[in-house]
């Protein structure tokens, strides 16, 4: 299936979930650094990833904290 993965196009298999999505984007973001995810601009709990099917279509936003001072 085909989605967007912080507004760039992505392929992944069909079946796939919020986690898999959040997986195929790590290499954006260091492992073990907490992300915030919202499917078509709704807040998925990150308890419901693996729970949260993804459809043809569908925009994910996968964000990271950004710290400084």
């Amino acid at each position: 299936m085909n989605i967007f993965i912080n507004a760039q196009p992505v392929q992944l298999p069909d079946g796939a979930c919020v986690a898999d999505a959040v997986a195929h984007a790590s290499a954006q973001h260091p492992p073990g650094v907490p992300v915030a995810v919202a499917v078509n601009l709704q807040f998925v709990p990150r308890a419901q990833y693996a729970h949260t099917p993804l459809h043809e279509g569908d925009r994910v936003e996968i964000i990271a904290p950004i710290t400084g001072g």
